[in-house]
C-alpha cells in the first residue's frame, strides 16, 4: 500500500521476488509516494523504501527490511502460449487478498498508440479478473512461477470487463535487475 501525503491514500499489489525483501510493483502504484507501507498476507506491516522505478515499463522496485520472507520466482514469459491458465494474485477494492484464475489470451498486446514510444508495448493479455489495487501482483501460471506483473485492465467501466494486461516476466526481469544493481534501466 502507498501513502500520498496527508490527506491521499492509494493501494496497490506487489509481488515478493526475495526473501530478503525485494518487492516488484508498479510506478503507478507508488509514484508521488512519500511514505511506503507495505502489509504482509500475515497482516504484519512494513515501512518500505523505494529503490527505484521505470515509469515506461511502470515497474518499480521496493525494498522492506525483513528475512526469509516468502518469494515467488521468475518464469519464462517467452513460454507462455494463448489458451494457457494463469492466475493473478492481488490486492483489489482493499480486499485481503484475491486470486482469479483466466487464460492467455494474446501476447505482445500494445497499450499506446503506435506513434508513441514512451511506454511499453509488450503485455500478456488474459482474462484474469483484475481491478484497481491488482496493480502489481504477479500474474503466475500453474507451477507458481511469475510470469508477469499485473499493470492495467481494459475497462470502459472503471472495473474489469473482460481483459487486463501484465508486463512479461523476461522484460519485468531485466528492468528489476538494473535497477537493483544499477539504480535504473540500462540499454533500452
Amino acid at each position: 500500500m502507498a501513502t500520498i501525503g496527508e490527506t491521499s491514500r492509494s493501494s496497490g499489489s506487489g509481488t515478493i521476488i526475495s526473501g530478503d525483501g525485494y518487492i516488484v510493483t508498479n510506478h503507478h502504484v507508488i509514484a508521488g509516494a512519500d511514505d511506503i507501507r507495505v502489509t504482509l498476507n500475515n497482516r504484519k506491516e512494513l515501512s518500505a523504501r523505494l529503490v527505484g522505478s521505470d515509469a515506461t515499463a511502470d515497474l518499480a522496485v521496493l525494498k522492506v527490511d525483513a528475512k526469509d520472507l516468502p518469494f515467488l520466482v521468475w518464469g519464462n514469459s517467452n513460454d507462455v502460449k494463448v489458451g494457457q491458465w494463469v492466475l493473478a494474485v492481488g490486492y483489489p477494492f482493499s480486499l485481503e487478498s484475491t486470486v482469479t484464475a483466466g487464460i492467455i489470451s494474446a501476447k505482445g498486446e500494445s497499450l499506446v498508440p503506435s506513434n508513441r514510444r514512451d511506454s511499453q508495448e509488450s503485455f500478456i493479455q488474459t482474462d484474469a479478473a483484475v481491478n484497481f489495487g491488482n496493480s502489481g501482483g504477479p500474474l503466475i501460471d500453474l507451477s507458481g512461477d511469475i510470469v508477469g506483473i499485473n499493470a492495467a485492465m481494459a475497462t470502459p467501466t472503471g472495473v474489469y470487463t473482460g481483459y487486463s494486461f501484465a508486463v512479461p516476466a523476461n522484460i519485468a526481469r531485466k528492468i528489476v535487475r538494473d535497477i537493483i544493481e544499477n539504480g535504473g534501466v540500462k540499454g533500452r
